[in-house]
């Protein structure tokens, strides 16, 4: 392959996304629906391959189902410049390659690169393949989304490539870095509508990289200077916010001691105009739970211990057993017994109003509540039941059971069906003699309920 490099065909190209999770469905749906580029309106005529490992998660979109819920039937049925596959050889003659696979923390909190190291390797097989096949074509062009140290993708995954590809990435493919920044669950703000970063390993890729990802991204998009700096600034992003809420986090526990309710605070606060309202409670998905360990990771390979990052990361992980214990110290004071008392726990994803269940924090709070004595019941809507069982061996119930009654319910996550919960509905769900732990704000005052 030493020849002058040359792009795909901006508006023609065929595009290949590894991923379909949260961030590779909604961009491969994206790019497959759009009829005219958003910045020039030109008229688009691409291809797309939706590809993942997973057979399950390959049928059920072949028949129109997205278990994420974040689209419904009929978005899949009136596409037509896609299809989903996990054959490995339907992606070879792909013209750009985006990356968009989970990058979880081990359970050593170390950052785990598995998947990221498989889906460069598969690249890497593809475009040799594509080379051998179409000898004559453009360069690819190969993207990475997944969240990742800064360093990461051209230490670790432009690595893999040249492995398995036998291709130098310095003269045969371009490639940079695009962080996703998918929000599940909001229905205001979708792909789309946010500013999407770029990257690339040349002046020239990041250009057309940009140029790329502009012709679908409403909101626009900002060309980074390296591909090192857009990974630093994903991986701030979550981190500033994680550092934020452990630091309500430590008010919240002080101001439990003062018998001070941190949300009247954080209310009264508010009335300032600088203030930056951020909330107690459980800290957990796959983003802001995990992506500052990305950061600390790195930081210590290169020989600084970074103590905050650290020190926050210990407080949001340690108040789901907080949360319990203030719990039962309520339900001491008011008599309430505890050893083998029902307890409901409302929600078990890790945000409102999506199915994403990965690093939630109620699931600590389950598990504690259950290592502390109480019959615990799980309700969520959102949640599939043999998830639940197989990720943290919880049993979730399909309803509310109409006859049961609780010393205690948590509400750990403000799903839409929980805000809309009636005064005389909560009262039905409990005894005589009852504490309602609201995390949310969602839960009448004038019935007996403590709060952050």
């Amino acid at each position: 392959m030493n020849k002058i490099m040359n792009f795909p065909s901006f508006n023609k190209c065929k595009i290949a996304i590894l991923g379909l999770g949260y961030v590779g469905l909604p961009l491969a749906i994206e790019f497959a629906r759009r009829e005219y580029c958003v910045s020039s309106n030109i008229k688009l005529n691409r291809k797309v391959i939706g590809f993942d490992i997973n057979k399950t998660r390959i049928n059920e979109l072949n028949n129109n189902f997205d278990k994420t819920k974040e689209f419904h039937k009929e978005d899949l049925e009136n596409l037509k410049e896609i299809i989903f596959t996990n054959d490995r050889e339907l992606i070879c003659d792909a013209d750009v390659f985006i990356i968009t696979v989970p990058t979880p923390i081990d359970s050593a909190k170390i950052p785990y690169l598995g998947h990221l190291r498989s889906a460069s390797k598969i690249v890497g097989e593809a475009i040799k393949k594509r080379q051998q096949n179409y000898p004559e074509t453009s360069q690819p062009v190969i993207v990475y989304e997944s969240t990742v140290y800064p360093g990461a993708t051209e230490e670790v995954c432009i690595n893999e490539i040249e492995k398995a590809s036998g291709f130098d990435s310095k003269k045969d493919f371009y490639y940079g870095y695009s962080p996703e920044r998918i929000n599940p669950g909001d229905n205001k703000l979708k792909l789309t509508d946010i500013v999407k970063i770029t990257s690339g390993n040349t002046s020239e890729s990041s250009e057309w990289i940009d140029n790329f990802y502009k012709s679908i991204i409403k909101a626009g998009t900002f060309k980074s200077k390296s591909i090192r700096i857009a990974e630093a600034a994903k991986v701030i992003e979550n981190t500033q916010r994680d550092l934020n809420i452990a630091l309500i986090n430590e008010l919240s526990l002080i101001f439990s001691k003062m018998n001070i309710d941190t949300l009247d605070v954080i209310e009264a606060a508010s009335t300032k105009w600088n203030f930056l309202k951020f909330y107690p409670g459980i800290v957990g998905g796959h983003c802001i739970g995990v992506d500052p360990y990305y950061l600390t990771y790195k930081s210590q390979m290169i020989g600084y211990y970074p103590e905050v990052l650290l020190s926050g990361r210990r407080i949001n992980d340690s108040m789901g057993e907080k949360i319990v214990e203030n719990l039962i110290a309520y339900m001491l004071k008011n008599s309430i017994s505890v050893l083998g008392s029902d307890l409901l726990i409302l929600g078990l994803t890790f945000k409102e109003n999506c199915t994403d269940i990965r690093n939630t924090g109620a699931a600590s709070i389950a598990h504690k509540a259950i290592n502390y004595g109480f019959n615990v019941d799980i309700f969520d809507p959102n949640v599939d039941p043999k998830e639940a069982k197989q990720f943290y061996d919880l049993v979730i119930l399909k309803g509310l059971k109409k006859s049961q009654k609780y010393s205690a319910i948590i509400v750990a996550v403000q799903h839409d069906e929980f805000k809309n919960i009636t005064h005389q509905e909560w009262l039905n769900l409990v005894n005589d003699q009852y504490v309602i732990y609201d995390l949310k704000g969602i839960v009448p005052r004038n019935l007996k309920v403590i709060r952050p």
